[in-house]
């Protein structure tokens, strides 16, 4: 340091170049010290407490001596007064008065003080001050005087122990004394007694891997909690899945528990995808959850006007003029994802998932292991869904077993598809405009906002930029499989696919596939139809040769549950058929029946593909008149079944000679039943 001019300070280097800096920004380094000075600074008046009292009088005590043996005052140079005679700086050095220290020091009975001594707690008090005049002893182990082979064997114990399922501390030291025999030899070491070995594993197990711990589960989390903040839109979204709460009627009639995957901004706290499927979730769900948030939500018929995007607390002209579809879009968020937060499961690290997040330019963050707070706004979002919709729902089964009533499964009235338009319009009615207690705006933080409400006050600093997806890109977001072309078709789980567009490319390879396979997409949800990349580049549907036998979106699940159903028989197109048309009766009878309307019957006959009831007399015959008359001006069967009963109810009245040499013309099908094809009597009806 050359020289001080106001606020600044000329410094000079060992080669003499000279540098101008600030005195503020000089004092705040932490490497400036003042070489050859004692250390200024705060004694640690805390620390100090916690020093036994004997100790730290010796060390105010040493604290005097060394003030008089460096400025001859025992109270400093500005405490005033006479230096004795053999302190006194300008006759003598320092060397002189560290050894009439040393010596006064021995004469009053301080043990094993000398000259060294007095210069090495000098140093101490130099660099720590008061804290460095505290004796110092060596930290005692945490494993105390226990042998070092013992504590050796007790770490390679739990190491071994570490990911598998937890044993007992009992079984823990049976594992240590066999690494003992197998490392020293049997009987050179011995292991310790139980309470003495329980004692060192607690100390040196790690407090979520002790043997008294659960394997698995939610533990608490040893770092520090920090709450999750985002200050946009699109932001950071969470993403999980659990099993809702209710129980619905699955696509082969029988009850089933739905599993909800959902998609929250932690910005605004709003649910801007939510996806249930009758079983779990699949990649090909997870993708087009992404497709989902940056779309909008259309608003379905029947709901109310209020809950259209024109009547949010948004700008709504001023979106509209950027972006026309949000003329007929719900009162929901449309958000651009930039960050997904992700637990580890398979559905969310599948490469379909992944590749379709590489796709749309959303970064993926799997959450740490064991740590549920890293995810905390989903996974209490869950728990407000299950309280505010879940419950007031049919079929309702409770968060835990004791909560469950006896007859739940037969409560279940809604179908999958149904409660999942119930849960649209509840998000949107319910969710988005209820004022949430973590959604705070610094001009108003006694307000709690509504998640719609947020997202309109945080469009103001970050914008809106249209996402645009066309009907081609939700194809890319399906899962790819790869099959052959063969003279027949692409052949996937029994069913057939063909077209003619397929003509010129059977028996041959793919150009670009592994394998000379072709890419394939499959929608698992509906399985009617395939898409196929073609050599042009573009992916082609392909129907199934059955299509027109089912009249609704078939899944997976459903035609799985048609196979073990239906017994096959010899020949591929017959069993494919049967498969078909029991697939279409399946779909037909699992929809949801209307008040006061016969229900069908819930499961498919496994042991014939055909059920005919017996003859039945003419009350039984008006009987089965008046059932279907119910349901002949909604459903075209109905009407089907109801003109075939009156042909035969006319037939037996009259003693038809012919229709007595048909034994089927006097078997009344019964409706939702798999029936024989008969041509003639078909033709009577025409």
């Amino acid at each position: 340091m050359a020289a001080v001019a106001g606020g600044s300070v000329r410094l000079v280097d060992e080669q003499g170049q000279t540098a101008s800096v600030l005195v503020s920004f000089l004092f705040s380094d932490p490497t400036f010290a003042v070489v050859g000075s004692a250390a200024v600074g705060v004694p640690p008046w805390g620390l100090m407490e916690s020093v036994p009292e004997r100790e730290r009088e010796r060390a105010l005590a040493w604290q005097r001596h060394i003030r008089e043996i460096e400025t001859g005052l025992s109270g400093g140079p500005d405490s005033g007064g006479m230096p004795r005679p053999e302190y006194d700086l300008q006759r003598t050095s320092m060397a002189e008065r560290e050894q009439a220290k040393a010596d006064e020091l021995a004469a009053l009975g301080w043990p094993k003080v000398s000259r060294a001594t007095v210069r090495r707690m000098r140093a101490r008090y130099r660099d720590q001050g008061l804290w460095g005049l505290i004796p110092r002893r060596k930290p005692s182990s945490v494993t105390g005087r226990a042998d070092e082979r013992v504590v050796a064997a007790a770490l390679e114990a739990l190491r071994r122990q570490r990911g598998r399922s937890k044993g007992t501390l009992k079984g823990l030291r049976e594992v240590a004394g066999q690494v003992l025999a197998d490392t020293h030899g049997p009987g050179v070491v011995a292991v310790p007694p139980p309470s003495t070995f329980n004692r060192l594993v607690r100390v040196l197990a790690d407090p979520l891997e002790h043997p008294g711990r659960s394997a698995r589960g939610t533990n608490t989390p040893v770092r520090p909690f920090t709450p999750t903040v985002a200050l946009r839109p699109g932001e950071l979204v969470q993403v999980d899945t659990t099993r809702l709460d209710v129980m619905a009627v699955g696509e082969n009639g029988k009850p089933v528990r739905p599993e909800l995957t959902i998609a929250l901004e932690v910005a605004t706290r709003s649910v801007v995808a939510a996806v249930l499927r009758e079983e779990s979730t699949k990649a090909v769900d997870a993708a087009l959850l992404l497709a989902e948030m940056a779309v909008p939500h259309p608003a379905r018929p029947g709901w109310s006007d209020h809950l259209r995007l024109a009547h949010a607390a948004v700008p709504y002209d001023r979106l509209l003029a950027l972006d026309e579809r949000l003329e007929s879009a719900a009162a929901r968020p449309v958000v651009v994802p930039e960050t997904i937060v992700i637990d580890r499961g398979a559905v969310f690290v599948s490469a379909a998932f992944l590749a379709a997040c590489e796709t749309l330019g959303v970064s993926v963050q799997p959450a740490p292991p064991r740590s549920p707070a890293a995810k905390g706004s989903v996974e209490r979002t869950f728990g407000s869904i299950n309280t505010l919709f879940a419950q007031h729902i049919a079929g309702y089964t409770g968060s835990h077993i004791l909560q469950r009533g006896e007859t739940v499964q037969d409560e279940a009235r809604l179908t999958v598809d149904q409660l999942q338009e119930l849960l649209d319009e509840w998000i949107t009615a319910c969710w988005q405009h209820r004022p949430h207690e973590g959604l705070r705006h610094p001009l108003l933080p006694k307000q709690a906002l509504a998640p719609n409400e947020m997202w309109g006050a945080l469009l103001g600093a970050s914008g809106y930029v249209p996402w645009p997806l066309t009907g081609d890109d939700y194809l890319e977001l399906l899962p790819v499989r790869w099959h052959p072309v063969t003279g027949r078709g692409i052949r996937i789980h029994y069913r057939t696919y063909d077209h003619a567009v397929l003509n010129e490319h059977r028996g041959r390879p793919s150009p670009t596939g592994a394998g000379g396979k072709w890419e394939v997409h499959l929608n698992p949800h509906d399985v009617r139809q395939v898409y196929i990349r073609l050599p042009d580049g573009g992916l082609h549907e392909i129907p199934w040769i059955h299509r027109d036998h089912v009249h609704a979106p078939m899944a997976e699940t459903v035609w799985r549950h048609i196979r073990t159903t239906v017994n096959q028989r010899p020949g591929r197109e017959a069993h494919e058929a049967a498969l078909a048309e029991a697939a279409d009766q399946v779909l037909r009878r699992a929809r949801p029946t209307a008040p006061g309307h016969a229900a069908g019957p819930r499961t498919v006959p496994g042991a014939a593909h055909t059920q005919l009831a017996k003859p039945q007399g003419a009350d039984d015959g008006q009987a089965a008149v008046r059932s279907c008359t119910a349901d002949a001006e909604d459903s075209l069967d109905a009407l089907e079944v109801l003109e075939a009963q009156d042909q035969v109810q006319v037939q037996a009245e009259a003693g038809d000679e012919v229709g007595a040499e048909k034994p089927g013309a006097h078997l009344v099908p019964v409706p939702g039943a798999l029936m024989l094809y008969d041509a003639e009597q078909e033709a009577e009806l025409w």
